[in-house]
C-alpha cells in the first residue's frame, strides 16, 4: 500500500496541517549515521524511527551533542546486536585546547579554570600521548552517564554536588597526535589547540583524555571537537547523513545493512547445518566450535540468515542470543 499522507491538527494553534507519510518499514539491519553535531543520539532515534517506519530503534554508543561522527543505528531484530557494538572497539579524531579547562571537559561546559600554556614543540606533546597509550587507568569524566548511588553523575555535578569517580581500566591502542597549534581566544587568552586521532576500548571517555594530555603539560584543557570515525569495521565511508535520508522516496523502505552483514567483522562467523539450526531455534547445548579463542561467535544458517550469537567455552556452545527460527 502506497503511504498516504493525513491531516492532523495542530495542537498548540488548532490549525489543520498535512502530517508527513510513513515510510514503508525498513528490513531488520543496520544503518550507520554520520551525526551532526547539535544532535543528540536520542534525536537521531526519534528521527530514524520515521524513516524506518518502526518505532524499534535504537543506537549502539551514545555521543555527546557536541560530537559528531560514526553512530551506529539498528532496527527491528538487529536492536537486539546493538549491546554487541557498543563494547566494541572505537576511534576518533578530537581537539583539546589547552589554557582552559570546563567542567565537562568540552566546549558545552562552563570554564572552571584558565593557566598558561608552556611553550610546546608536537614532539613534547607526542611524548606525553605515549604516557597515555596502552592499558591505563582513566578516571572518567565527572559530567557523564555513569551512576552514583543510582543518580547519574551528570545530574549531580548539575546539582552542585562534588563528584569523585574511581578510576578504572581502559585501553588506548593508538593515540596521534596530528597537529600543535599556538594561538589567542577572542578575548586575548593565550591557547594552543592540539588535534589528535585515537583508538581506544569500549568505555574510554575521550574528553578525559584531552583532560589528561593537558595536565601532563603543565596546563588545563576541554575538548573543542570530537568526531567518532568508526565503531567496530562501521566507518564513516559507510555512514548517511540525515539529510541525505530526507531526500529518499518516502514510498521505499529504508536500506539496510544485513545482520548476517553486520556481524562480520564483530565475531567469528560459521555456518551450521540445518539440524543445527533447529537446535539453536531450541535454545539447546552446540557442539564446540574453534573460535580462535574470542569464546563467542555468530552462527549463521545455509542460506546465509543470522540464526544467533553463540557463547562458546570450548567443551559446549550456548546460544545467548537468537534471531531467527531454523529455516
Amino acid at each position: 500500500m502506497t503511504p498516504q499522507s493525513r491531516p492532523e491538527r495542530d495542537g498548540s494553534t488548532g490549525a489543520t496541517r498535512q502530517r508527513q507519510p510513513r515510510r514503508p518499514t525498513a528490513p531488520d539491519g543496520i544503518v550507520v549515521i554520520d551525526k551532526p553535531q547539535g544532535m543528540t543520539s536520542h534525536d537521531v532515534v526519534a528521527k530514524m524511527r520515521r524513516h524506518a517506519g518502526t518505532r524499534k530503534v535504537g543506537h549502539a554508543g551514545t555521543l555527546d551533542p557536541m560530537a559528531t561522527g560514526v553512530l551506529v543505528i539498528g532496527v527491528g531484530r538487529a536492536t537486539r546486536l546493538l549491546h554487541y557494538l557498543t563494547s566494541a572497539d572505537k576511534s576518533y579524531t578530537a581537539t583539546v585546547r589547552l589554557g582552559i579547562g570546563t567542567v565537562s571537559e568540552d566546549a558545552d561546559g562552563d570554564v572552571t579554570c584558565v593557566e598558561p600554556v608552556p611553550e610546546l614543540s608536537r614532539e613534547k606533546v607526542a611524548a606525553a600521548a605515549v604516557m597515555l597509550t596502552g592499558v591505563i587507568q582513566q578516571i572518567p569524566s565527572s559530567v557523564s552517564a555513569l551512576k552514583i548511588d543510582g543518580q547519574r553523575a551528570y545530574d549531580l555535578v548539575r546539582a552542585g554536588k562534588e563528584v569523585e569517580l574511581s578510576a578504572r581500566e581502559v585501553r588506548v591502542s593508538r593515540f596521534d597526535v596530528l597537529a600543535v597549534r599556538p594561538g589567542f581566544t577572542d578575548a586575548g587568552q593565550a591557547i594552543t589547540d592540539v588535534d589528535f586521532s585515537v583508538d581506544v576500548s569500549s568505555g574510554t571517555y575521550v574528553r578525559a583524555l584531552g583532560r589528561d594530555l593537558a595536565a601532563a603539560l603543565g596546563t588545563c584543557g576541554h575538548l573543542i571537537a570530537l568526531r567518532r570515525t568508526s565503531v567496530a569495521q562501521f566507518a564513516l565511508d559507510r555512514a548517511r547523513t540525515l539529510a541525505e535520508l530526507e531526500k529518499l522516496d518516502v514510498n521505499t523502505p529504508l536500506e539496510t545493512m544485513s545482520m548476517s552483514t553486520a556481524v562480520q567483522g564483530v565475531f567469528p562467523v560459521v555456518e551450521v547445518s540445518h539440524e543445527t539450526a533447529v537446535k539453536i531455534s531450541h535454545g539447546q547445548r552446540l557442539s564446540p566450535v574453534d573460535t580462535d579463542g574470542t569464546g563467542r561467535y555468530a552462527a549463521v544458517s545455509e542460506s546465509g540468515s543470522l540464526l544467533a550469537v553463540v557463547e562458546d567455552n570450548g567443551s559446549f556452545g550456548r546460544p545467548v542470543t537468537v534471531f531467527a527460527p531454523a529455516e
